[in-house]
């Protein structure tokens, strides 16, 4: 039997997600202890989940019993923390879950999903895995949104059914204004925004908007304001008429005990939280500031936890490897709009210093790269 011919066409095709690599795996591969390696790679929280958290997974006693599948105690945390009514929420294993879950509801063969690259690549990847057609629209050199090719590229697709925009957007931080998401919203599909880092751009969420427009989901996560990124939990606010059915076809049991308990601890641990908050804020500051004054590095405006820098004069790629071989991790994209970039998390004060010192040591051999590179 050719059981090879049972596989799914679309996926013979389909190109796999690339993840970072593991810290074990980097950790091993440059000879480094853990311990050692700076990780501003993947935007995550350094400071790890609140005391709180810890201590109630600590105090955890029913790690051998299944979850509730309606994660009552974390939707009625999150009703209130968000103003939210509790009926509209729901909860992930982190906010990728959602993101499939909406397009596994949505879509049939041939539906059009539209995406906005460079954006997070979660999008394109869970539209292949649910067999719709991606559908590009690039972001303008600055990053921002081209509104009226997306206008174009609905009127121009059949079976158009979603659009992700991602705001603060992932890698650069920029932001969608209120103008530009009502004139979004008027488009004759539903808009899923994720607001992963919206907690670090002073700004509200515009969860409260999923009241009044019947095709907007708003997608939050723990991971990066909670220090909760191994855990895997996220939750979103839907319309009324999907929630019900992405109640359907969840996993039951999709969030874990561990996950929910810190969750939990995490929203009331309030003043932690915004304390750390506001110190990731200050570190993105600090490196933008820092970073623009070395004259190779050009940072774009974030207001997220990270900040993109364009690399000037160099390969961007050499830079990422020869801070890696400091022991400072940052990401690199080989993707189009990103291959001259890298891009830095915000960390810890310390982290930032290890930054600087490898920045300003790695300088020359980068310089000399790239007179090679040039003859």
């Amino acid at each position: 039997m050719n059981a090879d011919r049972l596989l799914r066409d679309d996926l013979r095709r389909m190109e796999p997600y690339t993840p970072i690599v593991p810290f074990e795996v980097l950790s091993a591969r440059l000879g480094r202890p853990a311990e050692q390696l700076v990780k501003l790679d993947a935007n995550e929280n350094p400071y790890g989940p609140p005391p709180g958290a810890l201590a109630a997974l600590a105090a955890g006693r029913a790690y051998h019993i299944y979850p509730d599948p309606e994660a009552n105690a974390l939707r009625d945390a999150l009703s209130r923390t968000t103003g939210q009514p509790k009926a509209r929420l729901l909860v992930g294993m982190g906010a990728d879950e959602l993101i499939d879950l909406v397009l596994r509801a949505l879509l049939e063969p041939g539906d059009a999903v539209i995406d906005c690259p460079p954006t997070f690549g979660m999008y394109p990847f869970s539209t292949a895995v649910n067999g719709g057609r991606y559908i590009a629209v690039p972001r303008r050199a600055d990053f921002s949104l081209d509104v009226a090719a997306i206008e174009s590229a609905v009127a121009a697709a059949s079976r158009t059914k979603v659009l992700f925009v991602c705001s603060p957007n992932n890698p650069d931080g920029g932001v969608v204004d209120n103008a530009t998401l009502r004139r979004l919203l008027a488009l004759p599909l539903l808009v899923v925004l994720d607001e992963a880092y919206v907690d670090f751009a002073g700004l509200p969420s515009r969860m409260e908007w999923v009241a009044t427009h019947d095709n907007l989901a708003v997608l939050r996560t723990f991971s990066k304001l909670a220090g909760l990124a191994g855990l895997r939990v996220g939750y979103g606010a839907f319309p009324d008429w999907l929630l019900p059915h992405l109640w359907k076809i969840k996993q039951p049991y999709n969030v874990n005990v561990a996950a929910s308990l810190a969750a939990v601890a995490a929203l009331e641990d309030e003043v932690w939280l915004r304390e750390t908050v506001g110190c990731l804020v200050a570190e993105r500051e600090r490196i933008a500031r820092e970073v623009a004054a070395l004259g190779w590095l050009r940072p774009l405006p974030s207001r997220a936890n990270f900040v993109l820098c364009r690399v000037v004069g160099r390969p961007a790629v050499e830079v990422k490897r020869a801070l890696e071989a400091e022991g400072v991790l940052v990401r690199y994209f080989d993707k189009p709009g990103l291959r001259d970039c890298i891009r830095i998390s915000a960390g810890r004060p310390e982290d930032t210093d290890r930054l600087l010192v490898a920045l300003k040591k790695v300088e020359p051999q980068i310089t000399l790269i790239s007179q090679i590179t040039d003859r």
